[in-house]
């Protein structure tokens, strides 16, 4: 079975203008055969008008001949030259073309220098690299050292500012997580600092009575009765 547009009113056409069974039609529309009893009886897809398959191209008049002959036959649906071009493409490795892989180092380079919280396995996902590259430029063991810059990749050609600018936010916001968890706390809000502790001044009552009593010249070198 071929996935076909508007299966609903593919199937009231077909319930309304052919003798096709209802499993027949449930096997081309991809319903249930429950659900196309229910198109015939009205209780379903009421609202819904009915959409010819041979109009559309989904469907030969000769494939719904051979049907309507024969109950035990399934029809096969005309699979369109553009349909391959509506499925969503799936996202494959990411490919540089070959004048712009030699830039990759600098690009590198700009993340090192500039944006050390970004991981390699972030640097790697955007500018399709590999650890060991990102590790030899950092390390400067790459065997084009000596000419490697850094150069934003966006300038480049390597990424859009907006891949760019999302990555690197994704990346400060995890360092700032990582550090609140590391200083074992939450920090204080800006403006709620603590309070300085007033000292207390050193000559009162209060002061005296906590000290003891203040030594005096008899205590320290004796009467002079003695």
């Amino acid at each position: 079975m071929t996935d076909i547009l508007m299966p609903k009113a593919t199937a009231v056409w077909l319930v309304d203008n052919t003798s096709l069974s209802f499993d027949q039609i449930a096997d081309f529309c991809g319903l249930h055969p429950l659900e196309v009893r229910g198109i015939a009886d009205g209780d379903v897809a009421r609202d819904i008008r009915g959409s010819d398959p041979i109009v559309n191209g989904q469907l030969t008049r000769e494939e719904l001949d051979k049907a309507q002959n024969d109950e035990a036959y399934r029809m096969k649906a005309v699979v369109s030259a553009h349909a391959e071009l509506f499925k969503p493409a799936k996202k494959g490795p990411k490919y540089t073309p070959v004048s712009r892989r030699q830039d990759r180092p600098d690009a590198i380079s700009w993340f090192v220098r500039n944006h050390p919280e970004v991981t390699d396995a972030q640097i790697s996902k955007l500018l399709g690299t590999t650890k060991a590259t990102i590790e030899s430029v950092r390390n400067r063991t790459h065997w084009n050292s000596p000419n490697i810059k850094p150069v934003d990749p966006v300038t480049l050609g390597l990424t859009s500012q907006m891949q760019l600018d999302e990555l690197v936010k994704k990346a400060a916001e995890k360092k700032a997580k990582d550090d609140a968890k590391k200083g074992g706390g939450v920090l204080a809000p800006a403006g709620e600092a603590e309070a300085p502790v007033e000292e207390e001044p050193e000559f009162t009552p209060e002061a005296r009575e906590r000290r003891g009593a203040e030594p005096t010249a008899a205590s320290v070198f004796g009467s002079n009765e003695d």
